[in-house]
C-alpha cells in the first residue's frame, strides 16, 4: 500500500501505445469504430494509473470522447497517457489519441481524462501517491484537473440530490 506521503514524478507512469487500424476495429462507415477508442483510452489510462499507484486500479469515469476525426484503415492510431492530477483515492489521466496516416500526417483526434481509482487487496479504495510537479505546464494542468473535479463534483451533486 503506497504511503500519503509518496509522490511521484508524470514521467515514471507515461504509457504509449500504437495499433494499425485493421478491418476488425471498422464499423459499417469504414473508419474506426468508437467503441474501440473508448477500449483502448481505457487501457492506456489503466497503465498509467497502476504504474503510478503500483496497485490495481478501476476506471471511474471517462469526460470527452468527442470525435474530432474519422481514422481509416491502415492508419496507425497513437494513443499517449499521462498522470495529470492525484486526489486522495483516484486520479486523473489525461490520453491524447492521434492518428498518423501513410505519409506521416499527424492529427489529434480526441483528448480524454480518465479518472481512475486505485484499490487495495480488499477491493477498496487506496491513497494514490501525489504529484512531483516539475514545471510550469505541470502546475497548470494540476490547476485545470482540480477544476475538473470540482465541476464534476457538482455535477454529480445536482444529479443524485
Amino acid at each position: 500500500m503506497p504511503e500519503e506521503s509518496v509522490v511521484k514524478a508524470i514521467t515514471d507512469s507515461m504509457t504509449e501505445t500504437i495499433h494499425v487500424v485493421v478491418p476488425q476495429h471498422l464499423n459499417g462507415a469504414d473508419t474506426l469504430f468508437g467503441g474501440q477508442l473508448a477500449m483502448w483510452i481505457d487501457e492506456v489510462a489503466g497503465v498509467v494509473a497502476a504504474r503510478h499507484c503500483r496497485s490495481s486500479v478501476t476506471t471511474a469515469a471517462i469526460d470527452n470522447l468527442r470525435f474530432r476525426e474519422p481514422v481509416y484503415q491502415n492508419e496507425l492510431l497513437i494513443i499517449r497517457g499521462k498522470v495529470t492530477f492525484t486526489c486522495t483515492t483516484s486520479l486523473e489521466v489525461r490520453v491524447d489519441s492521434f492518428a498518423e496516416n501513410i505519409h506521416g500526417k499527424i492529427r489529434l483526434i480526441n483528448t480524454a481524462f480518465v479518472i481512475m481509482v486505485s484499490l487495495g487487496q480488499d477491493g477498496r479504495p487506496m491513497p494514490v501517491p501525489g504529484l512531483a510537479l516539475q514545471n510550469k505546464i505541470e502546475q497548470a494542468e494540476f490547476a485545470a484537473g482540480k477544476r475538473r473535479k470540482e465541476v464534476r463534483m457538482q455535477l454529480n451533486m445536482e444529479l443524485y440530490e
